[in-house]
């Protein structure tokens, strides 16, 4: 299994779990979304992720980890290897987008 598959499964598995998450599937990319408000895009160049702007700035320091042409509030991580560390920001940074998407106020 890839990187971008192995993504692909945990964040599907991870979303249930999270809150009322859809998500979507165009071409090769597959989007998740709260309230028809996308809040991360996995596509063959990594995984773009809207987090608060003080933790995407901070995010954008660690390995792997760009901030994104989407705003100061995306970032885009495409790591090497999909590690524990990997797997563990990964999680992280979902868990924060969703809860960021469904909370009131939390959406551009």
């Amino acid at each position: 299994m890839t990187d971008r598959a192995a993504m692909a499964a945990l964040l599907g598995d991870l979303a249930p779990e999270l809150g009322p998450v859809e998500t979507a599937t165009q071409g090769d990319a597959v989007a998740w979304s709260a309230g028809g408000v996308t809040f991360a895009e996995l596509t063959d160049g990594g995984v773009e992720l809207r987090l608060d702007p003080a933790i995407a700035a901070a995010a954008s320091h660690t390995p792997d980890t760009d901030l994104s042409t989407r705003g100061p509030e995306w970032i885009r991580f495409h790591p090497r290897t999909l590690d524990d560390h990997a797997i563990d920001r990964l999680e992280a940074w979902f868990a924060l987008a969703v809860r960021r998407a469904n909370k009131p106020g939390g959406r551009p």
